[in-house]
């Protein structure tokens, strides 16, 4: 069976910058899998994958229209120091969880720390870079009617 719509596809994987660092790895955990078709990974890697089977493996460079999107600076805001709930988690780095009006949950990253200011970045930590996959199909299956359903692995 080839990796194709209503798909559940495991792989392993290794993620690189630019510059070769790792920055995420499924080495020593479980294959990462995932219903192919159904957005739950970057569209880049999804497209790359698309009619592979188990045993093959590819390299993939992902550019960030691709990816986590370009950056964009118009993300960056600031806020009073006033709206955390506990002040002991204000450290430029930390990421942090706000709830938007919709109800959803987003996750910023804290850049900067003034006197009663605090600037946040709303994009992804990865957008705007190229990011390179070496990865290893390890299993494709059909998926369940529930899966398909539900929109994700079971």
């Amino acid at each position: 069976m080839t990796v194709s719509d209503k798909t559940v596809v495991s792989i392993d994987y290794t993620l690189k910058d630019d510059a070769g660092t790792v920055l995420d790895t499924s080495e020593n955990r479980e294959p990462l899998s995932f219903l192919f078709g159904s957005g739950s990974i970057i569209p880049g890697l999804e497209k790359a994958l698309e009619g592979k089977a188990p045993g093959d493996e590819l390299s993939v460079t992902v550019n960030p229209e691709e990816g986590y999107g370009e950056y964009n600076d118009e993300l960056v805001f600031s806020v009073g120091k006033d709206r955390f709930q506990d002040p002991t988690i204000i450290e430029v780095g930390s990421q942090v969880q706000a709830q938007s009006a919709d109800g959803s949950v987003q996750v910023l990253t804290i850049k900067g720390v003034a006197d009663d200011e605090v600037t946040l970045d709303a994009n992804h930590p990865l957008a705007g870079q190229t990011l390179h996959f070496d990865v290893a199909v390890t299993e494709v299956r059909e998926a369940t009617s529930e899966e398909v359903d539900h929109g994700h692995v079971h």
